[in-house]
């Protein structure tokens, strides 16, 4: 079984996914995050792909990107290192990132690196949900692995029923129409929307991301949904921290608070 549907059938709540972007902020940090991660019980990750035009990301994913990239880091090289990743990592991993550098890669080289390396699923903002279903749906399908899309506020109610029916895994609640980066509070309007969603009763679990970064965010993602997916917070640890187990750790502190 896939492991991102293992995770999701036992457990229901409280569910804390983590991106970090590879590459940063060393070029061979990738697999000792993971095993950080891991080791502190986060449940699942998102490996960020880095690419020089992140335009769905804020300033803290943007510069981490740009960092590795200058380190060096590209797919290859990615698939590389995640190559005994499954020797010590378990939990299921996501490779999130945008089109341009996967389709330089080829898209079946793609799924097909994913899957000898143990990735479960993938999340790739900017593929049109029509394209996805059209040209791309049955290749990540052959190679077992979830697509996750993204909806937001103004995503209609046919076309989330749309998603859900067509992909497996969970949904991407992006908290707001803007670009990611951590925020302090979540105002009733998207709490609104995280409720509207859940009282949808999709088949899919439903995680919410851009701006968790605190107790307060984290516990307003939650309330109504599977858990939440933190990433700009979690990378500007990194920058701060001299291990990746301290990241961890000052993540999980400041998320408790």
């Amino acid at each position: 079984m896939n492991r991102l549907t293992q995770l999701f059938e036992n457990k229901k709540k409280g569910i804390l996914s983590v991106y970090f972007t590879a590459g940063y902020p060393q070029l061979q940090d990738t697999c000792s995050i993971l095993r950080a991660l891991e080791e502190h019980g986060v449940d699942l990750a998102e490996v960020g792909i880095p690419f020089s035009d992140p335009m769905a990301d804020g300033p803290v994913i943007q510069q981490s990107a740009g960092v590795a990239l200058h380190n060096g880091m590209s797919l290859r090289l990615l698939f590389e290192q995640l190559k005994e990743i499954r020797s010590t990592v378990r939990m299921p991993l996501l490779m999130m990132g945008y089109l341009n550098p996967i389709m330089q890669y080829g898209f079946e080289r793609f799924c097909k690196s994913c899957a000898e390396v143990g990735i479960d699923g993938m999340i790739i903002p900017d593929l049109p949900f029509a394209d996805y279903l059209a040209n791309y749906k049955s290749i990540a399908e052959r190679h077992d692995l979830k697509m996750i899309m993204l909806i937001t506020p103004e995503t209609e109610e046919e076309r989330i029923r749309m998603i859900d029916e067509q992909t497996e895994g969970f949904i991407y609640l992006v908290s707001s129409a803007s670009t990611t980066g951590a925020q302090q509070t979540f105002d009733q309007g998207k709490q609104n929307y995280f409720i509207r969603v859940s009282e949808m009763k999709l088949k899919n679990p439903l995680l919410v991301g851009f701006g968790i970064s605190n107790r307060e965010t984290l516990q307003a993602a939650s309330a109504h949904t599977h858990g939440a997916i933190v990433g700009s917070k979690f990378i500007q640890l990194l920058g701060e921290h001299q291990t990746p187990n301290e990241a961890v750790e000052s993540l999980l502190a400041t998320l408790k608070r």
